[in-house]
């Protein structure tokens, strides 16, 4: 029997023009396979309706004036929204499909089993509206899908079902708001072969990071069983983040952030009953175990590059690991409609001018802040009692909540990752979220006052009470251009992304120990030795921290060297100096387990620290594996723009026993162009600036303690704060010669302190010395590009 073109067509005689013909989901699985196949990219197979069956069922049933009464009626308040959506779902279950339709489908549906050599081959099931997926009509999902389906009678219910989910509250909703005439969107329905994700995974990627828009990373989402779980929230997936750019070159690895999801629960095939799939709860080791492995990931990131050019745009993809097969797929494209239309020339910062007691932890979506009063609703059915301008707390979102969430000052929720519902809308609808927090129904209560906070890096925080908070407008048009190199401080990895935007050429001064201290928060030492530890409790907080790892020695250099990886990432291919870690005796005693490796000193600033311990039998062991994350960055990751330096050199022979120790860790001065560079905060580093040049690349100058060590004040004595000033005669002086003979060597200097942000005419000596670069803490960059512009202008 021969398939009737006009109501079935199959993918690879689809692409990008038919959205009309099959709506935008259909389109780009046609686009797919038909352009992408050929470059490794596997689609499994499947066919559409066409919009021709959609008008073909309403003519044959005769429904379009029903609809279009029950519509009126709506529109002039006669009938509600839920009584209108309701009656006219009825009148398509009650249709009958036309003989011709039923026909076509079946025909295309038994050659989809033998393509795939099975009798009632399992498939999806999707709706795919003409006006779905379009760059200014992002809300997918507004219809119904229906998973392993098998069998002519399942597949035309299915199919009937989705023709009746056209008109959801939602879908009616949101075609109002955007203007769409309901009656001229038709439904399409794509039938595809299911991966049997169900004995594996799935999930979501993006080819953009959905909360900052840097667009040369791939974000991919993993959970445990079909991906409905992930796209809906219901669980909080695995994340990965791979730098896009290292990916043509087969030898390096750049994943570049990998987080551990909980993964509480994996969707699978259900036998027997009326229902086709059913969510059980994952077992210890599945929640323990990434869904992906490395070379999983980077094939799913490569395939990302590829769609990303194909359609020239950044891109939402969800994709799926067949069980039995063990191969991966990619099921569906579409455009990411969020960050990449963001405006360029502003960028809109906030920060919390109070402190409050944490309540709950999760992921930040939106970078933003906000306050009110707790609407805690837990079902749809209870979305009428929700409150305009609270707080939405609720355990997850779908598109029924979509009206309320526009209402909503904020959201948290319960479950979910970063490419969930409520995630995905709140970007769109500009509202900050915390999703995934675990207990937020739990824990938090109708009209409790409330503030949360995404404005702290990947993770999201919310805080108990109305707190304050600054909200600023940045503008980044018409920013003069400066011969000295501007470049940025960052501690945080979450930090180099949420400023990428601003307009500097690489980062001064990467701060090593927010690393240690706020994403692995172990002493080295107490991972090395974990069999000396004596304490309990510290050696619990230590397992608990480490699940996962076989070896706890490796959750240290694989946090650190993603964690630097990021912040190089940001800035690549522009250097990043990553000062190697920088604590005191006291600041390290107080990372779990530190206090039994560490000894008590008088005077810690001037102490043990810096070069000091890099050396010393008492911390190279931990100083080897900072040495092994950096490695591991440069030469896996690719991420050869890293610049190595060593803080707090007191002396030329501890400068060569330092390099020395470099290299036995396989980091050697001008091997595989490593630059090692020095910190200036010592008078013996600029009276010997000469031979220091001999030993180093390059000098980034620590104006605080170089302003201690030269005027001999105690920088953190209030009494003494009068006289601690980086523009006294005697800095100046230092300064001006360190950057002469540093110069007269053949070597670049920078300056990483606060005084070029907090005073002008500073950064207006600094010009007149000569210096290469000066790095600035995020929220002065754009003042003292203005300032040393205008001293340059003067010079």
């Amino acid at each position: 029997m021969h398939q009737d073109d006009r109501y079935v067509r199959w993918f690879e005689t689809l692409n990008n023009t038919d959205v009309p013909l099959v709506g935008g989901k259909n389109a780009s699985l046609g686009e797919m396979v038909r352009t992408l196949k050929d470059r490794g990219i596997p689609v499994p197979h499947g066919f559409a309706t066409t919009a021709a069956a959609y008008w073909e069922f309403l003519k044959v049933n005769n429904m379009s004036g029903k609809i279009e009464a029950l519509l009126k009626d709506w529109r002039q308040g006669a009938k509600s929204l839920e009584e209108t959506g309701k009656a006219i779902r009825r009148l398509f279950l009650r249709a009958q499909f036309p003989q011709e339709i039923t026909a076509a489908i079946s025909i295309a549906y038994h050659e989809l089993g033998r393509r795939y050599n099975v009798n009632d081959v399992d498939v999806a099931v999707r709706s795919s509206a003409t006006a779905e997926d379009l760059p200014d009509a992002s809300f997918a999902g507004q219809q119904e899908s229906f998973l392993n389906v098998t069998g002519d009678h399942e597949l035309i219910e299915a199919c009937r079902r989705c023709y009746a989910s056209l008109f959801t509250d939602r879908a009616m909703v949101y075609r109002q708001e955007k203007g769409f005439d309901h009656l001229r969107v038709a439904l399409s329905i794509g039938v595809q072969k299911m991966v049997r994700s169900d004995k594996a995974g799935s999930g979501v990627m993006f080819t953009i990071d959905t909360e900052t828009g840097f667009r040369d990373v791939a974000v991919i989402n993993a959970a445990w069983g079909l991906g409905e779980n992930v796209v809906q929230g219901t669980v909080n997936p695995d994340e990965y983040m791979v730098f896009k750019p290292l990916l043509a070159n087969p030898g390096f690895i750049p994943i570049i952030e990998k987080n551990l999801g909980a993964k509480e629960k994996k969707l699978v095939y259900a036998v027997g009953g009326t229902k086709t799939t059913k969510n059980l709860d994952t077992a210890r080791d599945e929640r323990n175990t990434f869904v992906l492995s490395d070379a999983e990931i980077l094939t799913l990131a490569r395939w990302a590059v590829t769609i990303e050019q194909h359609y020239g745009k950044a891109m939402d993809i969800e994709w799926a690991k067949d069980g039995d097969s063990g191969r991966l797929f990619i099921v569906q494209a579409r455009p990411e409609t969020v960050q990449s239309r963001r405006e360029a020339g502003s960028l809109k910062t906030y920060e919390l001018q109070q402190e409050g007691k944490r309540l709950l932890t999760g992921l930040a979506i939106g970078e933003a802040i906000a306050a009110g009063r707790v609407c805690r609703i837990k079902s749809a059915a209870d979305i009428a009692r929700f409150k305009a301008n609270a707080i939405l707390v609720t355990e997850m979102t779908d598109p029924d909540w979509v009206p309320i969430m526009k209402r909503a000052r904020g959201i948290v929720t319960d479950h979910g990752g970063r490419t969930c519902h409520a995630a995905i809308v709140s970007r769109e609808l500009g509202i900050p979220a915390i999703v995934g927090t675990g207990k937020a129904t739990e824990i938090l209560k109708n009209g409790q006052e409330i503030t949360i906070s995404g404005a702290e890096g990947d993770q999201g925080y919310v805080y108990e009470g109305l707190l304050k908070f600054r909200e600023t407008e940045v503008n980044l048009s018409n920013l003069p251009e400066t011969r000295t190199r501007i470049m940025m401080n960052i501690a945080s990895p979450a930090a180099a992304f949420r400023w990428w935007r601003l307009p500097v050429k690489g980062i001064g001064l990467a701060r090593m120990e927010f690393i240690i201290n706020s994403i692995i928060k172990i002493h080295p030492l107490a991972l090395l030795h974990f069999d000396q530890v004596t304490d309990p409790g510290t050696r619990r907080e230590i397992l608990a921290l480490t699940e996962g790892y076989e070896d706890k020695v490796e959750y240290f250099v694989d946090n650190l060297a993603r964690g630097i990886a990021k912040i190089a990432a940001s800035q690549y291919p522009e250097p990043v100096i990553v000062r190697m870690s920088d604590f005191k005796t006291n600041e390290y005693a107080n990372l779990i387990g530190g206090r039994q490796f560490e000894f008590q000193e008088n005077n810690p600033m001037l102490g043990f620290r810096g070069a000091s311990r890099y050396y010393s039998d008492r911390y190279r062991k931990g100083f080897a594996l900072e040495c092994r994350a950096v490695k591991r960055v440069r030469e896996e990751m690719g991420l050869a723009n890293v610049i190595v330096m060593i803080p707090f050199c007191r002396t030329l022979q501890e400068a060569d026993r330092v390099l020395q120790v470099l290299a036995d860790n396989g980091l050697k001065r001008g091997e595989a162009g490593l630059l090692v560079y020095v910190m200036v905060e010592i008078p013996s580093n600029v009276i010997l600036a000469e031979k220091f040049a001999e030993r180093f690349d390059g000098f980034s100058i620590g104006s605080n303690d170089l302003t201690q060590l030269v005027l001999g004040v105690d920088r953190d004595s209030s009494e003494l704060s009068e006289l601690f000033d980086e523009r006294d005669e005697a800095v100046t002086r230092m300064i001006r010669s360190l950057i002469t003979s540093a110069h007269l060597s053949g070597r670049k200097v920078g300056i990483c302190g606060q005084a070029p942000s907090d005073y002008p005419d500073f950064a207006e000596f600094l010009v007149s010395c000569g210096i290469d670069s000066i790095s600035l803490n995020p929220d002065s960059v754009i003042k003292v590009i203005r300032h040393v512009a205008e001293a340059e202008g003067r010079q």
